[in-house]
């Protein structure tokens, strides 16, 4: 089943794929897999305890919609975002790149999320049930990046297990 989803995936265009992607986790459609856990895969770093070193990371769960989903599907950990203090567009499109042959993409979205608001009430109503960290992003408006930066901070740290700044 999952790989016809991602086959129906690939119909469309990477950025409109990964939107419905998302619909599809929300929507509970997304193939569960009990988490691979192991004395041997353990790790704990600064103090947290990962349970595998296989994680999801920031970029696909730009908004903090689906992490608890995430974990389920057997990640060791999740990171969310990056998440800027207010809604961005992100770059022009097209932005994002299938490199069918190598199994890879080129990412060059711009910080695109919902804003801060709407990530905290996602992490408010569903609290994460496992390690998921935020990654911040700054708005590209912004007149003190340092100032989004400890915005996001005040608002979600209180949700994350650890903490990205992203300059990029």
């Amino acid at each position: 089943m999952a790989s016809l989803g991602l086959k129906l995936l690939h119909l469309f265009d990477p950025e409109t794929a990964h939107a419905l992607s998302i619909k599809a986790v929300k929507m509970g459609l997304a193939p569960t897999q009990k988490r691979v856990e192991s004395k041997m895969l353990r790790n704990e770093i600064f103090g947290l305890d990962f349970p595998n070193p296989v994680g999801l990371a920031a970029g696909y769960d730009k908004s903090a919609e689906v992490y608890n989903q995430m974990l389920k599907m057997g990640f060791g950990f999740v990171e969310s975002g990056s998440i800027t203090p207010k809604p961005q567009m992100g770059n022009d499109k097209p932005r994002l790149f299938r490199l069918t042959e190598d199994d890879a993409v080129i990412n060059r979205m711009g910080f695109n999320n919902k804003g801060l608001e709407i990530a905290h009430e996602n992490l408010h109503k569903s609290p994460p049930k496992g390690i998921v960290g935020i990654n911040l992003g700054k708005n590209k408006t912004s007149a003190s990046n340092v100032d989004d930066y400890i915005k996001g901070v005040q608002h979600l740290a209180p949700y994350a297990s650890y903490m990205v700044i992203n300059v990029s």
